[in-house]
Parts: structure tokens; C-alpha cells; sequence
């Protein structure tokens, strides 16, 4: 028979392996959260990068909004012969549309009212209720 490193489980006392086993669980869980640590830091890294290309984008977009926006005024312009109602007209359509949008956005965020997780608290309040009977079965 090969032989282990260390002592032989069946040598020992219980109190002595109840011991390791919480000396080992210590230790596994304080592995598995560093490897949570830096499996986070690597993420943030990446989100971070993400996020400034994205407020990249949205500098950018706003700026291609602009060019377009002095584009459509000088077209309506070319319309009509005074260009602050051509800037006039363009403004009221911008907020026309923010309008319709700011009372879609409204309502989207009423339908997801409440935030907090139903479903999720539902569930543990059961898990709860399955552990408290569960332990009055098991002293009887």
C-alpha cells in the first residue's frame, strides 16, 4: 500500500479532525476570495478601459449631433430666408422628440418598480422556512 504525507486520518481523534477541517475550510476560503480579488481587479481593469471608450463615443457623438443640427438648419434655411426660424424649427423638433423620450424613459422606470429582487427575497424567505422546519424535525 503506498504510503500519505501526514498522519493517518484514522489515528486521530475527532476533536483533531473537526480541527483540520475548519483549519483547511479557513484556508479554502481565503484562496477562493483572493482568486475573487484578482479575477475582479483584471475585470475592473477591462470595465474601466470600456467605459472611457464609451464616454469617448458619446463626446464624439455629441459633436457629430452638433454638425448635423447646423447641417439640417442651414438646409431649412435654404428654405426658408431667415435662418433663426430654420434654428427655431430644428430646436422644437430636438425637444419634441426628448419630449416622447422622457416619457418613455418615465415609463419604463415605474414598470420596473420596486428594485428590489422579488423574486430573489421570495425564494430565501423559503429557504429560511425549509431550514427552521427542517431543524425542528430533526431534534424530535
Amino acid at each position: 500500500m503506498p504510503e500519505r504525507n501526514g498522519p493517518n486520518p484514522s489515528d486521530s481523534s475527532t476533536a483533531e479532525l473537526v480541527k483540520q477541517l475548519a483549519d483547511q475550510t479557513t484556508a479554502l476560503v481565503r484562496q477562493e476570495v483572493e482568486l475573487a480579488k484578482a479575477e475582479l481587479a483584471e475585470k475592473g481593469k477591462r470595465v474601466g478601459i470600456g467605459a472611457g471608450m464609451f464616454g469617448g463615443a458619446g463626446v464624439l457623438g455629441l459633436y457629430a449631433l452638433g454638425a448635423l443640427t447646423a447641417t439640417f438648419i442651414l438646409l431649412l434655411a435654404t428654405v426658408i430666408d431667415q435662418a433663426w426660424l430654420a434654428a427655431l424649427i430644428v430646436a422644437a423638433v430636438y425637444g419634441a422628440i426628448a419630449g416622447v423620450l422622457a416619457l418613455l424613459g418615465r415609463n419604463q422606470v415605474q414598470e420596473a418598480a420596486p428594485a428590489a429582487p422579488e423574486r430573489t427575497v421570495e425564494t430565501v424567505k423559503e429557504d429560511v422556512e425549509w431550514v427552521k422546519q427542517s431543524a425542528k424535525t430533526g431534534r424530535r
